[in-house]
């Protein structure tokens, strides 16, 4: 049977709402993404939609050559897949990234993890339940706790998951520069090259 690899990606951005977070979970890297490809183009979370604004969340493609993702820890871990599942993956992945306006971020639901009681709102998620969610409907991922209750650390432990790498995010070999990146910077060495 033909396999694919999707990856999970964990990381701490060393802000002070993910070190509130690390001290109270005192666990590190508590954010977590899918990852459709090995170069991290294909990123999905909930999370920021600005990256200075803990406050405005939802659905999310990541771009992790931002500078707010400079100080990031990362570790990442790479998961087999068959290809029908990989298949049902990008494909529930792209119809929620083409209603992304609906979605929003599911604050409450991180209250609920808390007080070990599961918070359930429609279209809301927060990073490890949209990533349990996600790989629990194509059949891949499977756990007595409901999505809603799932920390990035459970699935840290998934023993699925085979470690990828593990360091400075801006260090990871295979991390690629956004298109839009690449063309402000060619924008910009056009611009210094004419001056």
């Amino acid at each position: 049977m033909k396999t694919k690899t999707v990856y999970l990606l964990f990381l701490s951005t060393g802000t002070l709402l993910a070190k509130t977070i690390d001290l109270y979970t005192k666990q590190s890297l508590n954010h977590v993404s899918i990852a459709l490809d090995q170069d991290l183009k294909l990123v999905y979370s909930f999370g920021r939609k600005r990256p200075h604004n803990p406050f405005i969340g939802g659905f999310i493609r990541e771009n992790l050559s931002l500078p707010f993702f400079n100080r990031s820890m990362c570790a990442i871990y790479q998961l087999k897949v068959t290809e029908e599942e990989y298949a049902q993956l990008v494909e529930q992945i792209m119809i929620m990234e083409s209603h992304k306006h609906l979605y929003r971020y599911n604050f409450l639901g991180l209250f609920g993890v808390m007080l070990n009681k599961e918070f359930h709102r429609e279209n809301a998620f927060f990073c490890s339940q949209f990533v349990a969610s996600m790989l629990q409907e194509c059949g891949i991922y499977h756990s007595a706790k409901p999505p809603g209750l799932i920390r990035p650390q459970d699935l840290r432990d998934w023993r699925e998951l085979t470690p990828f790498y593990y360091g400075k995010l801006k260090d990871y070999p295979y991390l690629t520069v956004h298109a839009e990146q690449e063309q402000r910077k060619s924008w910009r060495s056009s611009f210094f090259r004419l001056s």
